[in-house]
C-alpha cells in the first residue's frame, strides 16, 4: 500500500502497525513454518543494529524460543537480593477474557507488575489507537499491554533460593534443639 505495507490475504489495513500484515481465514491458520533440519531457526530476530536477539528453533518434537543471555553481552551485575519482598507484592488472579468468558485462565494485570518488573512489561497502560474500519470510518480501539511470563522466571528464583536458605537455617535451628 502507500505506506509500504505488504497486506497478504487482505487489502485494507489490518493495524497500524507493522510492515507485514497477514489476515487469516475462517479455515486455515494464519502461517506455517517448516525447517529442513530439526534444530534449525524458524525465526531469527534482530535489533535497529543487525545484532542477532533471539529465535524461534523447532526440534524434531518441540519449539523453542530463545533471546539473548550470553554473558558477554551484559555488565553491571548484580544478585537479586530482594526476591521474597518482590514476589509479595505479585498479585496473580484467576480471569476470563471478556472475547472468552468461558475460558478461566492464571495470570496478572500488566500494570500492577509494570513497578514490580517492569522489563516484563510492554505497552503503556490505559493506551488506545485509532484506525480505519473497512468501511473508511476512524476507529478507536485498546491498545493493550502485554507481558512475557518468562522475564519473572529470575524474580521467582531468587525468591525460591530465598525461601530454601531460610528453611535451611530453621531446619539446622530445629536439628541443634533436638539434639540438646
Amino acid at each position: 500500500d502507500s505506506s509500504g505495507r505488504v497486506h497478504v490475504n487482505t487489502t485494507s489495513e489490518i493495524t497500524g502497525e507493522g510492515v507485514l500484515q497477514v489476515k487469516g481465514n475462517s479455515s486455515q491458520n494464519v502461517s506455517a513454518f517448516q525447517v529442513v533440519t530439526n534444530g534449525n531457526v524458524a525465526i531469527r530476530f534482530f535489533n535497529a543494529s543487525g545484532s542477532g536477539v533471539g529465535s524461534i528453533t523447532v526440534n524434531s518434537s518441540s519449539t523453542s524460543y530463545g533471546t539473548s543471555s550470553d554473558y558477554r553481552l551484559k555488565e553491571n551485575e548484580v544478585a537479586i537480593s530482594d526476591g521474597i519482598e518482590r514476589l509479595k507484592q505479585l498479585k496473580p488472579y484467576k480471569f476470563n477474557f471478556k472475547t472468552e468468558p468461558d475460558t478461566t485462565v492464571d495470570g496478572f494485570f500488566a500494570h500492577e507488575v509494570s513497578s514490580i518488573v517492569p522489563e516484563a512489561i510492554s505497552g503503556e497502560k490505559d493506551a488506545t489507537e485509532t484506525y480505519t474500519d473497512d468501511n473508511g470510518d476512524e476507529q478507536t480501539r485498546i491498545k493493550p499491554q502485554g507481558i512475557d511470563q518468562s522475564k519473572l522466571v529470575p524474580l521467582l528464583t531468587s525468591a525460591l533460593q530465598e525461601a530454601i536458605t531460610k528453611i535451611e537455617t530453621l531446619e539446622a535451628r530445629v536439628q541443634a534443639l533436638e539434639n540438646a
